[in-house]
């Protein structure tokens, strides 16, 4: 504990400390600050402080207004948004109908976008006036307003954007209550007060600063020893040491999000492997793993086992795809079937964070039994994320943060054009399920759709789902104004700490 400690205090440096500051604690370091780029969900969370979007959600998942005032459809294709008067950006910039429009055609024909398969549904945005855009859609988008709650609804300075090119991540300006004021990689993000922030009364920080510790442990010793107001996420072993102590809280809630394995099937020379190209051989990794045994050993029993990318809670689940018990005989016997040479050689890419370091040797001693020679290969965070986009890798246990609507959970990731595809699998007619269900705004019709959608995904099997996951948030006892939101970004308007 006593290098841990040491480890905690190197990382908090008092060179940025400020009197009426608040210090955030990430499990990772974000990838790309740029939210037409970036894929990460601790990404997500600095966007939420420093980039307004057009639309947000509220505790409950209403999509709620931010930089826009309303929206209506003129009829399926043709939607009409009104903008938020009098909101500048953080380089003092006029945030009106024009940026709008720049901000929605940047997410979509920027080379190397994440969000264009979010909102490819737009064919054109027109200026109605300088208040107001009209979205002329290719089809019918049910997700289009959720997906705009989102990065993709995050609006840049054109300004700013325009003069950066492909470095505005590393300088980003948005119409926020935080303006990016410096980033030293793997150790800190500092944010500072926007006073033009047309919302400037709900944020009482003079300074926001998000420090990356992938370490759980050095994180809640950060909260204990006072060096840091907030910590994302806790992990589930380290709820009794916040509980004990009477200077901390917790919140605790289900999230959105899910940890599974994407198995690499046709991106690039890594998918060449017995697993990638034989879905029995996919199959039987499954059926060795006990997923339950897994939250019970690394996650004291907290989350959730899923089969599916969306929660129990969610009106898009489709409740007969219950997750199986583990099956040995059968993993064996899929094996068999499959006519491969055991033991099976398996790379499993996991971040270097110890829990999911500890999920991967659980996974590893479960399927060793099956026939299966896991090595595991670690990887930091945002590392891992670039390795997965360019196919270099054979399986990648990874999160995601999850999304209130179902097509943000699954098209992006299971559709043959989706951007977080990582192993590029393809099934035309579950892309066709995928698209048909973007045109259906009837929620048992689109339920029913997504269950055809899990039919193939259990017999294709490109992504291995393990468990729906908890957001664990600690900080401390004078933290007051935190929303607790499923979504788990945590948003600093009206967080403040009292006396």
């Amino acid at each position: 504990m006593k290098k841990l400690l040491l480890a905690a205090s190197l990382l908090i440096a008092p060179a940025f400390a400020h009197a009426d500051s608040l210090k955030i604690a990430l499990s990772e370091d974000p990838d790309l600050l740029d939210p037409t780029l970036g894929s990460s969900f601790v990404g997500r969370i600095v966007y939420s402080a420093m980039c307004d979007k057009l639309f947000d959600l509220d505790a409950k998942l209403n999509v709620v207004p931010q930089l826009a005032t309303g929206f209506k459809y003129e009829d399926p294709t043709h939607l009409v948004i009104t903008l938020r008067p009098g909101v500048v950006f953080q380089d003092g910039e006029k945030f009106d109908a024009e940026a709008a429009k720049y901000s929605l055609m940047r997410h979509l024909t920027l080379k190397g976008s994440m969000r264009v398969g979010e909102i490819n549904a737009i064919a054109a945005v027109e200026v109605i006036d300088p208040l107001t855009i009209r979205l002329v859609l290719k089809q019918p988008s049910s997700p289009l307003i959720a997906q705009l709650t989102d990065r993709a609804g995050i609006m840049l300075s054109p300004k700013a954007a325009e003069a950066a090119g492909d470095k505005f991540g590393q300088h980003p300006v948005c119409a926020g209550g935080y303006s990016f004021d410096n980033r030293v990689a793997q150790d800190r993000i500092v944010l500072n007060r926007f006073p033009g922030y047309w919302d400037a009364g709900n944020m009482h920080f003079d300074q926001v600063t998000y420090l990356p510790m992938v370490n759980p442990p050095v994180r809640v010793a950060n909260l204990q020893a006072g060096a840091i107001d907030m910590v994302q996420a806790v992990v589930p072993t380290d709820i009794d040491v916040v509980k004990k102590d009477p200077k901390l809280k917790l919140a605790i809630f289900d999230g959105l999000g899910y940890t599974g394995i994407n198995i690499n099937v046709n991106n690039g020379a890594a998918a060449q492997t017995v697993l990638g190209q034989n879905a029995l051989v996919r199959q039987a990794f499954e059926a060795a793993i006990d997923r339950q045994a897994i939250i019970d050993v690394v996650y004291n029993g907290m989350f959730t086992p899923t089969i599916q990318a969306n929660n129990p809670a969610s009106p898009f689940f489709v409740a007969k795809f219950a997750p199986p018990a583990r099956d040995l005989e059968r993993a064996k016997a899929l094996l068999k079937q499959a006519g491969v040479t055991l033991p099976v050689p398996v790379e499993l890419t996991a971040t270097n964070s110890p829990d999911s370091q500890q999920v991967a040797e659980v996974i590893q001693s479960m399927t060793k039994e099956a026939g299966f020679d896991v090595k595991i290969k670690s990887m930091e965070f945002a590392s891992s994320l670039q390795a997965g986009y360019k196919g270099e890798f054979q399986a990648y246990m990874i999160g995601w943060s999850g999304r209130a609507d179902a097509d943000g959970n699954m098209w992006a990731l299971m559709h043959s054009k989706g951007t977080f595809n990582y192993g590029h699998h393809t099934n035309p007619e579950m892309d066709k399920l995928l698209d048909d269900a973007r045109l259906v705004t009837d929620v048992a019709a689109r339920r029913d759709i997504y269950g055809k959608v899990w039919e193939i995904q259990r017999k294709d099997m490109p992504l291995v789902y393990l468990y729906m996951t908890k957001q664990i948030v600690g900080m401390k006892k004078n933290l007051d104004g935190y929303a607790q939101v499923p979504d788990g970004l945590i948003r600093v308007r009206g967080m403040q700490l009292s006396k």
